[in-house]
């Protein structure tokens, strides 16, 4: 355990994403808890993410770099849009219905898709270099609590991925979710960002 745990720092970031462009696996610390990382649109690598986490039928999110990646994964609606540009980059995940083709693992059927820009200039340039997204789903095992240090997270999954990179403790509070269909909010999972049904 440990082996592959490293400090984050640019040259740990840059090692990250070519690891995550060729369709491995990395543990990455967000502006939330310690993310599950891979290349959303690799179906090999969002299958062995799912396997990692000992994950059943569940859709992934997606984190991306700006606003302008998200609106190419999915079709913001202007509430989603006023939603993303009060609270990006920050802790709210936005899912809304898909634009673009992902691995049918991903999203498990369904015709949406979670996606969020981190607040994090660490974790924002990481998935830059990995291309604009990368997929943000907590790194534990399905189930445990979500890792707030890398020690966390290589305790429940070091052996299953490629690199880890420790950014410190975090503050261990999952993003809040909601689901934007046209200026319908719905509170999925509530979080750090306080959301109601107008947007505040």
């Amino acid at each position: 355990m440990g082996s592959n745990l490293v400090a984050m720092d640019r040259a740990a970031i840059v090692k990250a994403a070519a690891i995550v462009r060729r369709g491995g696996l990395v543990v990455y610390p967000t502006d939330t808890v310690y993310g599950l990382g891979c290349d959303p649109f690799d179906p090999r690598a969002v299958r062995r993410l799912f396997e990692a986490k000992r994950r059943s039928a569940k859709p992934v999110p997606v984190l991306c770099s700006s606003t302008r990646k998200a609106e190419s994964l999915v079709e913001f609606s202007p509430k989603a849009r006023q939603l993303a540009k009060e609270h990006w980059p920050g802790a709210l995940t936005i899912v809304a219905p898909l634009r673009k083709s992902v691995p049918p693992d991903l999203t498990q059927g369904s015709s949406t898709l979670g996606v969020r820009v981190p607040a994090s200039e660490d974790c924002r340039r990481l998935i830059t270099l990995c291309g604009g997204w990368i997929t943000g789903t907590s790194a534990n095992l399905s189930g445990r609590q979500s890792a707030k240090t890398a020690l966390e997270a290589s305790r429940q999954i070091g052996e299953r991925v490629d690199l880890i990179l420790d950014g410190g403790t975090l503050n261990g509070e999952a993003s809040t979710v909601v689901r934007v269909v046209q200026d319908t909010v719905t509170i999925l999972r509530t979080g750090p960002v306080g959301v109601g049904k107008e947007g505040k």
